[in-house]
Protein backbone atom coordinates (compact mmCIF):
# COMPACT_ATOMS: atom_id res chain seq x y z
CA UNK A 1 0.00 0.00 0.00
CA UNK A 2 2.88 2.36 0.69
CA UNK A 3 4.04 2.13 -2.92
CA UNK A 4 0.86 3.96 -4.02
CA UNK A 5 1.29 6.84 -1.60
CA UNK A 6 3.80 8.81 -3.66
CA UNK A 7 1.66 8.60 -6.79
CA UNK A 8 -1.46 9.72 -4.88
CA UNK A 9 0.51 12.55 -3.33
CA UNK A 10 1.78 13.60 -6.76
CA UNK A 11 -1.75 13.58 -8.22
CA UNK A 12 -3.11 15.60 -5.29
CA UNK A 13 -0.29 18.13 -5.58
CA UNK A 14 -0.82 18.50 -9.32
CA UNK A 15 -4.55 19.02 -8.81
CA UNK A 16 -3.94 21.71 -6.18
CA UNK A 17 -1.45 23.50 -8.42
CA UNK A 18 -3.81 23.39 -11.40
CA UNK A 19 -6.63 24.81 -9.27
CA UNK A 20 -4.40 27.57 -7.91
CA UNK A 21 -3.26 28.59 -11.39
CA UNK A 22 -6.84 28.74 -12.69
CA UNK A 23 -8.06 30.66 -9.63
CA UNK A 24 -5.67 33.61 -10.12
CA UNK A 25 -7.76 36.71 -10.78
CA UNK A 26 -7.11 38.81 -13.86
CA UNK A 27 -6.14 42.35 -12.86
CA UNK A 28 -6.63 45.49 -14.89
CA UNK A 29 -3.56 46.42 -16.87
CA UNK A 30 -2.35 42.84 -16.94
CA UNK A 31 -0.49 41.60 -19.97
CA UNK A 32 -2.81 40.42 -22.74
CA UNK A 33 -3.35 36.72 -23.13
CA UNK A 34 -0.97 34.91 -25.43
CA UNK A 35 -2.26 34.08 -28.89
CA UNK A 36 -3.33 30.52 -29.53
CA UNK A 37 -0.28 28.67 -30.91
CA UNK A 38 -2.56 26.44 -32.99
CA UNK A 39 -4.21 29.40 -34.74
CA UNK A 40 -2.38 30.02 -38.05
CA UNK A 41 -3.86 33.52 -38.25
CA UNK A 42 -2.76 34.58 -34.75
CA UNK A 43 -0.82 37.84 -34.61
CA UNK A 44 2.83 37.38 -33.74
CA UNK A 45 5.59 39.92 -33.16
CA UNK A 46 7.84 40.76 -36.10
CA UNK A 47 11.11 38.92 -36.33
CA UNK A 48 14.26 40.91 -35.70
CA UNK A 49 17.62 39.69 -36.91
CA UNK A 50 20.83 40.75 -35.22
CA UNK A 51 24.07 39.28 -36.48
CA UNK A 52 26.58 37.89 -34.02
CA UNK A 53 29.17 39.91 -35.92
CA UNK A 54 27.55 43.30 -35.25
CA UNK A 55 30.14 45.46 -33.56
CA UNK A 56 32.97 43.11 -34.51
CA UNK A 57 36.37 44.74 -34.72
CA UNK A 58 39.13 42.98 -36.58
CA UNK A 59 42.30 42.26 -34.66
CA UNK A 60 44.98 44.85 -35.12
CA UNK A 61 48.71 44.48 -34.79
CA UNK A 62 50.05 46.81 -32.10
CA UNK A 63 52.87 49.14 -32.99
CA UNK A 64 56.12 47.54 -31.92
CA UNK A 65 59.06 49.70 -31.00
CA UNK A 66 62.67 49.13 -31.79
CA UNK A 67 64.12 46.13 -29.93
CA UNK A 68 67.54 47.77 -29.47
CA UNK A 69 65.77 50.74 -27.84
CA UNK A 70 63.78 48.37 -25.58
CA UNK A 71 67.02 46.64 -24.54
CA UNK A 72 68.63 50.01 -23.79
CA UNK A 73 65.64 50.98 -21.61
CA UNK A 74 65.89 47.74 -19.62
CA UNK A 75 69.64 48.27 -19.18
CA UNK A 76 69.09 51.89 -18.08
CA UNK A 77 66.59 50.98 -15.33
CA UNK A 78 68.72 48.12 -14.08
CA UNK A 79 67.13 45.09 -15.74
CA UNK A 80 65.91 42.28 -13.53
CA UNK A 81 67.84 43.68 -10.57
CA UNK A 82 65.51 46.71 -10.45
CA UNK A 83 62.53 44.39 -10.10
CA UNK A 84 64.34 42.34 -7.45
CA UNK A 85 65.01 45.54 -5.43
CA UNK A 86 61.32 46.48 -5.70
CA UNK A 87 60.26 43.08 -4.41
CA UNK A 88 62.76 43.16 -1.52
CA UNK A 89 61.91 46.72 -0.43
CA UNK A 90 59.81 47.06 2.74
CA UNK A 91 56.16 47.70 2.08
CA UNK A 92 54.72 51.15 2.71
CA UNK A 93 52.05 51.38 5.46
CA UNK A 94 49.24 51.81 2.89
CA UNK A 95 50.44 48.86 0.83
CA UNK A 96 50.97 46.71 3.94
CA UNK A 97 47.42 47.42 5.14
CA UNK A 98 45.88 46.34 1.83
CA UNK A 99 48.15 43.33 1.30
CA UNK A 100 46.71 39.95 2.29
CA UNK A 101 48.24 38.39 5.39
CA UNK A 102 50.16 35.17 5.11
CA UNK A 103 49.04 32.41 7.50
Amino acid sequence: MSHRLPSRLAVATAALLATAVQAQPQTKGAAPARPDPLDPKAAVPALAYRSAFDGYRAATVPEVGSWPQANDTVTRIGGWRAYAREAAAPATPAAAASAPRKP
